[in-house]
């Protein structure tokens, strides 16, 4: 049985530091997406995938990416925000994929990252993930000493910055505008849609 988001992780060790990472096919996906395909054929490979979000309502992830505003009238900077707050009473799928096998959280967001023409990339993690938050710090470390975020990744024309914020905890970070109120420093509290945050969130 296969079991690609798992593959990597080890109960009760280290998680695959970034040279174990690549030995096992790890960022070959980012070479692929930079090195040869422009950002619109990235987001129909992914629609062609058939490929959801891991969130309740499992929302197409390239119908997602197809709704984020592009070309020259796009407003600059771009923001992305990967939602690891998690604090749904007892769910803890994103704190294993957190911990046990950051790059792939890191290579996944880079590419997504480089697909809709995000600038700035932002980790918002739960408070109470202490191992994850050191776990996933040293891999984003290990990222930029390798020249797959800064500037110009792997050669390339893309510039993508990614940072880890550890919230303080609320229960309504969980959901998406709220999150975004908490990373800006404000009340968790959510927002009025629309505007939907592919359009005007962070």
């Amino acid at each position: 049985m296969e079991k690609p988001l798992t593959s990597n992780i080890r109960p009760g060790q280290e998680p695959p530091d970034l040279h174990a990472y690549e030995r096992a096919g790890g960022y070959q996906s980012l070479h692929k997406a930079l090195g040869s395909m422009t950002p619109q054929a990235v987001v129909e490979e992914v629609k062609a995938s058939a490929l959801r979000g891991r969130g309740g309502a499992g929302f197409p992830t390239g119908v997602k990416w197809g709704l984020v505003p592009n070309g020259e009238d796009a407003p600059r900077p771009k923001y992305m925000v990967a939602n690891g707050d998690e604090m749904e009473p007892g769910t803890f799928k994103d704190r294993l994929l957190l911990g046990g096998d950051p790059h792939q959280l890191i290579e996944g967001m880079i590419v997504s990252g480089y697909a809709t023409g995000t600038d700035v990339a932002y980790v918002f993690l739960r408070g109470e993930y202490k191992l994850a938050a050191h776990r996933v710090s040293k891999a984003i470390a290990e990222a930029y000493k390798a020249g797959y975020l800064g500037r110009n990744i792997v050669g390339s024309s893309y510039s993508l910055e990614m940072h880890l914020h550890v919230s303080a905890g609320r229960y309504m970070c969980g959901e998406e505008t709220g999150m975004l109120n908490a990373l800006e420093g404000k009340r968790a509290n959510p927002r009025a849609k629309p505007p939907f945050p592919t359009v005007s969130g962070l």
